[in-house]
This record gives C-alpha cells, structure tokens and sequence, in this order.
C-alpha cells in the first residue's frame, strides 16, 4: 500500500498523454516514452530549480544540526538555573501552527535591516525576499530538533564527561569530540527530517520568491500545470526526478535512521 503510489508516479511517468487516461488504466505502459523526462527537465529552468532546492536543503540542514545540537547540549547536561523553564518553553512552542506565523516570519523577512536595499530600520528595500537567505534561515533550529537531540544527549554516560573535564577539556571540546561523535544515530535521524522538510517546503518558496533564479524545484512542478490543461506525463517525470534525492538521502542514512529513532528516547 505505501509502495504503490510510487511505482504508479513512475508508470505514469514513461506513459503517453492518451494512456494516462485509458480506462482501465494500466500500470505497465504499452508504450514508453522517456521523452517526458527530457521535457520535464528542459522546462522553465527546472535545473535550475533542482539545484536551488540542492543547496537550500543542505545549506539549511547542515546549519540546523549546529544550531540544534548546541542548543539540546547544555539542556541536556549543563546545569543552571532555569534550565527546565527554557526547554519547557521550546517544546511549548510546538503548539504554534505554522501558518500562524507565516505573516509576521515574512514581515521581519522583507523589513530585515541592511539586507535587500532596507536602510537600518529594515526600510526602502525587499530585504531577503528573493533570496537564499530568506528561505534557508527562517527554518533552522526547530523545537523538534532541539528535543530530539537533548533526548539522545540524555543517554551519554555522564561519567565520560566527568572524565573528560578531569582531563582539562573545556566543555565545546567534550561537546564537539566526545558528544557529538556518540550521536550520529540521532543526528543522522534529524537530518533526514531536516532534509525532508526543506526540499518538499512548497507555501514558504511560494511566499517569498518571484524570481526564477531562487525557486525551488517544487515551485517549478507547477509550470506543468495550466489554467485548463496539464502535462501529466511530464510533470509525473518531474515529481520522480524530485523524490529521487529523498530516496537517496534516506537510504544512506538509513541504518543511522534507526538506531536514532530506538535511542532517543533513552536518558539516565
């Protein structure tokens, strides 16, 4: 049941205009036309589209796995006052819906102060509209990310610290040489979800770009959409060129995946 509609995005594919709509439909075509990838990809820039979804999804799951693990890290085994209040705090903003914040996320991003023409009261330009920065930044270091990994952090033997501190290390060098090696299951885990969320991210590019130049490829799969007409074949060649990157994210990353998901939810 999960494999399914897969394997019919890639049958329809490789399927003309008129068998896409045979009744009954067929899943193996009687007749394969790879010419909708070459369409799907020589339309409206659209690799230019990949490569803009490319970088803004690594670019934004690289800094998120930073800035979420040095956050989840002193939640997790520093202490100081106030410390549950705060992550208390970032678990409750989870209760947020996102599309509640859409309009004042877009206003602090076209009024961000020296960016995009604005002078230093964010004033007199478009600020990171139409930009990388606009839709990379906004989206770094989730609620989630931070209580997933404080969660895994939980369960580092806290006598390694121990060790490590009677050693002379200073805790950013426990944390980068000891803490985070031990975490790859859960960082791998975040970084799939990371991956995920910003490359299949379709209303935020939609808000922020008019540009061909930094749309991303899920913006692009609408160019085979017209007001009366669409382009199956093509833009199911689209949607598969499109899921490939996923797969492969997630099958090298699988066996991280797993054990990220199992230990997480440990602590001492």
């Amino acid at each position: 049941m999960m494999i399914f509609p897969f394997l019919w995005m890639v049958s329809s594919s490789v399927k003309s205009q008129q068998e896409l709509f045979r009744l009954p439909p067929v899943l193996i075509p009687s007749e394969w036309v790879f010419g909708n990838y070459i369409t799907a990809w020589r339309a409206a820039r659209f690799s230019r589209y990949f490569l803009n979804s490319a970088f803004v999804s690594l670019s934004g799951t690289v800094l998120t796995l930073v800035i979420c693990a040095m956050a989840a890290y002193p939640l997790a085994k520093l202490r100081f006052r106030g410390r549950e209040a705060i992550f208390w705090l970032i678990i409750g903003s989870q209760m947020i819906p996102g599309i509640v914040t859409l309009i004042p996320t877009f206003l602090i991003v076209k009024n961000m102060p020296l960016a995009g023409g604005n002078n230093v009261l964010g004033s007199g330009g478009h600020g990171w509209l139409n930009s990388y920065e606009g839709l990379i930044i906004p989206g770094l270091s989730t609620a989630f990310g931070v209580f997933l990994l404080r969660q895994f952090f939980l369960s580092v033997p806290n006598e390694l610290l121990y060790a490590a501190r009677v050693d002379g290390c200073g805790e950013f060098r426990i944390f980068s040489s000891i803490v985070l090696p031990l975490a790859k299951p859960a960082m791998a885990t975040l970084g799939i979800f990371t991956f995920q969320g910003f490359w299949n991210d379709f209303v935020w590019p939609l808000v922020i770009t008019t540009e061909d130049k930094v749309r991303t490829v899920q913006l692009g799969l609408t160019v085979f959409r017209q007001r009366f007409t669409t382009e199956w074949g093509p833009l199911m060649a689209g949607v598969t060129i499109a899921t490939v990157p996923m797969i492969l994210v997630f099958l090298s990353a699988q066996r991280y995946f797993v054990s990220g998901i199992a230990l997480t939810g440990l602590k001492d």
